[in-house]
C-alpha cells in the first residue's frame, strides 16, 4: 500500500513539473507574442504615466510656496499666454500671490481688454484693471483653431483640475490617506518635460504634431515645445531650466484652479478636529449616562 501511495504520489509530481514546464513555455511564448503585438498596436495613451513630483501644497497641512507662484506668473506670462488664455482669473486674485493692490493694477495696465458699448454704440479697448480677466490673445475660438492647426490652445484657468490621469489599483487606494490630489501639475510637469524623450520606432506620429509620450489623448501633439533654458529670466536666483519652469508653472496653474486651497485645508483641519472632541464628549456622556444603570 505504501509503494502505491509513493508511486502514485511520484507520477503526480512528475506530471505537475510537466505541466508547470509547459504552462512557462506557452507563457513565454504569449509574452513574447504580446510584446510584438504591443509594437505594432495602437499604445494605450499616455504612454507613460506622469512622474510624481514633490509639492509644497500637497497633504494635508501644504501651502502655497509664493515665491514659486510668482516666478510661474511670469512664465505664464512670458511664455504660455501667447497662445492660452485664462479668462476665469481675474488680476485682482494675484494679491494672493503676495503682490499689494499698486503692484496688481500696475500688472493689469500692461493689458488691454474690449469694453463697450460706448455712447455712440460701439465697442472700444481700454487698459485693464484688476477688476477684468486675463485676456484671450485670440478674439474668438474659431481664431484660435485658425491659427493653431485647426486645434484651438485650452484655457488655462481650471486646467490643473481639469487634467489628471488615473492611477488605476491599488495606487488610488493609497491616494484615499495620503490626499493626493496633484494629478494636474503632475501631468503639467510632466508633459512640459516630455518633448525631449526619444520615439520608439514603431511609433508613428503625424505631420506637424510633436512626440509625447506624456500627453494623455495621443503619441504627439499640435504643440511644438514650448520652453527651452534661459528662456525667462527669474530675478530671484532660481535655475533657469526647463525643469525649473515646469514646475513653477505647474503651482501657478494648480493655485489659478483653487486658489482656496489653504483656507480649505484649514476649515478641513479644524472640523475634523471638532469631530474628534464632539465624538469624545458623546461617548463620555453616554458611560455617565449609563453609569448607574443595571445591565
Amino acid at each position: 500500500m505504501k509503494k502505491l501511495v509513493a508511486g502514485i504520489l511520484s507520477f503526480a509530481l512528475v506530471a505537475g513539473l510537466g505541466v508547470s514546464f509547459a504552462t512557462a513555455e506557452e507563457a513565454a511564448s504569449a509574452g513574447g507574442a504580446e510584446a510584438e503585438h504591443a509594437a505594432s498596436a495602437t499604445p494605450h495613451y499616455p504612454i507613460h504615466k506622469p512622474k510624481q513630483q514633490e509639492w509644497s501644497f500637497a497633504g494635508p497641512f501644504g501651502k502655497y510656496d509664493k515665491g514659486q507662484l510668482q516666478r510661474g506668473l511670469k512664465v505664464y506670462t512670458e511664455v504660455c499666454s501667447a497662445c492660452h488664455s485664462m479668462s476665469l482669473v481675474s488680476f485682482r486674485t494675484l494679491e494672493g500671490l503676495g503682490y499689494s493692490e499698486a503692484q496688481v493694477k500696475a500688472f493689469a495696465a500692461n493689458y488691454e481688454v474690449q469694453d463697450g458699448p460706448n455712447s455712440d454704440g460701439e465697442m472700444f479697448t481700454r487698459k485693464a484693471v484688476p477688476a477684468d480677466y486675463f485676456p484671450s490673445p485670440y478674439a474668438n475660438h474659431e481664431a484660435a483653431a485658425a491659427s493653431n492647426n485647426g486645434a484651438a490652445p485650452p484655457d488655462f484657468s481650471l486646467i490643473a483640475k481639469a487634467r489628471g490621469i488615473t492611477r488605476g489599483f491599488p495606487q488610488f487606494v493609497f491616494d484615499i490617506f495620503t490626499q493626493y490630489q496633484e494629478g494636474g501639475p503632475d501631468y503639467i510637469y510632466s508633459l512640459l518635460t516630455g518633448y525631449d524623450e526619444e520615439k520608439p520606432a514603431h511609433i508613428e506620429v503625424g505631420e506637424g504634431t510633436h512626440y509625447n509620450p506624456y500627453f494623455a489623448n495621443a503619441a504627439a501633439l499640435a504643440m511644438a515645445k514650448p520652453i527651452s533654458d534661459d528662456q525667462v529670466t527669474y530675478d530671484d536666483g532660481s535655475p533657469q531650466t526647463v525643469d525649473q519652469y515646469a514646475h513653477d508653472v505647474s503651482a501657478f496653474l494648480m493655485w489659478a484652479a483653487e486658489p482656496h486651497l489653504e483656507e480649505r485645508k484649514r476649515t478641513g483641519f479644524m472640523v475634523m478636529v471638532f469631530l474628534v472632541i464632539f465624538t469624545g464628549l458623546i461617548y463620555l456622556t453616554k458611560k455617565s449616562v449609563y453609569a448607574n444603570k443595571e445591565s
